[in-house]
C-alpha cells in the first residue's frame, strides 16, 4: 500500500481499518497515525484477504475506527498479480521485446574456420533449431562454408575473395569466401543463383575427385587432395573435401536482416543486437 496524501486532524495511534473492493474474503489495514498525518499502513499477517482485482480505503473507514476527524488522507491499496509479484514477469513488466546479443570477436581462432576475417558480411539470420550432421546443433560456433583442401604439388594459385570458381570436368560452380594459403583450403559457398552455385542451366553441381578448380578473376587453379582425410585447421575432410557444418536447408529461418556491408578484421569485433517484438 501507498500513502499518496498523509492527511491532517487524525488521532495518533494504530487503527485497524476494512479495505473495501471486490475480495471475496475482506481484508483488515493496520493505519498509523501520528501528529495528526498517516505515517504508515500495512496489513498484518493473516488478514490479507482473498479475491481482490480492486480495493481502497476510506477516510471515512479509517475515522470509524479511531482516526478521530482525519482529513485530506488518500491512501492507495497495491493488489499483486495472480500468483504473486514474479510468478508471470511477462505479463506483469509488460515484457513484448528481447534483445540478442551476439560477439564476432576476430577470427574466434578457437573455431578456426568458423569465422572469416578476410571477408565482409551484410546478412544477418536467425534461425531455430538448426542441424549438424543429421543431429541438432550444439556448438557454439559452426562453419557455414563448403571447403577444399588442395594438393602441394602442382603449387595452386592464389584465389580472391567472391571470385568465382568453377570445375571444368564436373561442371561444378561456387563463389570463394575464403582462401587459406598456408593450409591450401579453399573455403566456398555454392548458392542458387548463377555463376555463385549453379551452371547456365541452373543446376547445382557438387565440386568432386581430383578435377582441378578454376578462379574466374585470378585465373589461380588448384588440384583437390583427394588423399586428405582427417582434420586440418579445425576442418574435417573426406578425400580433399568438407562439407558445412550447418546442414543445408535445415532449421527455421525466424529473422533476417540486410545491413550495408561489414568488413571485418583479425584484431576487431563486431557486436550484433536483435530487438525482437511478440
Amino acid at each position: 500500500m501507498f500513502i499518496k496524501s498523509a492527511g491532517t486532524g487524525g488521532t495518533d495511534g494504530t487503527h485497524s481499518v476494512p479495505i473495501r473492493g471486490d475480495g471475496s474474503v475482506q481484508a483488515t489495514a493496520s493505519v498509523t497515525i501520528s501528529s495528526g498525518a498517516v505515517t504508515a499502513v500495512s496489513i498484518p499477517t493473516g488478514t490479507a484477504g482473498q479475491g481482490y482485482t480492486y480495493a481502497y480505503i476510506t477516510v471515512a473507514d479509517i475515522n470509524a475506527n479511531g482516526g478521530g476527524s482525519l482529513v485530506g488522507a488518500e491512501l492507495d491499496v497495491i493488489i499483486p498479480p495472480q500468483g504473486g509479484h514474479g510468478s508471470n514477469a511477462v505479463e506483469e513488466l509488460g515484457g513484448f521485446f528481447v534483445m540478442m546479443n551476439q560477439s564476432l570477436e576476430g577470427t574466434e581462432s578457437a573455431n578456426s574456420g568458423d569465422y572469416t576475417a578476410v571477408n565482409d558480411f551484410r546478412t544477418i539470420v536467425l534461425i531455430k533449431d538448426p542441424l549438424s550432421g543429421g543431429s541438432a546443433s550444439t556448438a557454439t560456433t559452426l562453419r557455414g562454408t563448403k571447403a577444399i583442401r588442395f594438393a602441394a604439388s602442382p603449387t595452386p594459385g592464389t584465389f580472391t575473395a567472391d571470385e568465382k570458381i568453377s570445375q571444368a570436368t564436373t561442371g561444378a560452380v561456387g563463389k570463394v569466401v575464403e582462401w587459406d594459403a598456408t593450409n591450401r583450403i579453399l573455403y566456398y559457398i555454392q548458392t542458387a543463383f548463377n555463376d555463385a552455385g549453379v551452371d547456365s542451366n541452373g543446376d547445382e553441381t557438387a565440386f568432386s575427385g581430383a578435377n582441378v578448380v578454376t578462379g574466374a578473376s585470378s585465373g589461380a587453379t588448384g588440384t583437390p587432395d583427394t588423399s586428405s582425410t582427417g582434420t586440418t585447421n579445425n576442418v574435417v575432410l573426406v578425400s580433399g573435401y568438407s562439407t558445412a557444418e550447418i546442414d543445408e536447408d535445415s532449421g527455421e529461418v525466424l529473422y533476417i536482416e540486410q545491413r550495408a556491408p561489414i568488413v571485418r578484421a583479425a584484431d576487431q569485433t563486431e557486436n550484433i543486437k536483435l530487438i525482437i517484438e511478440f
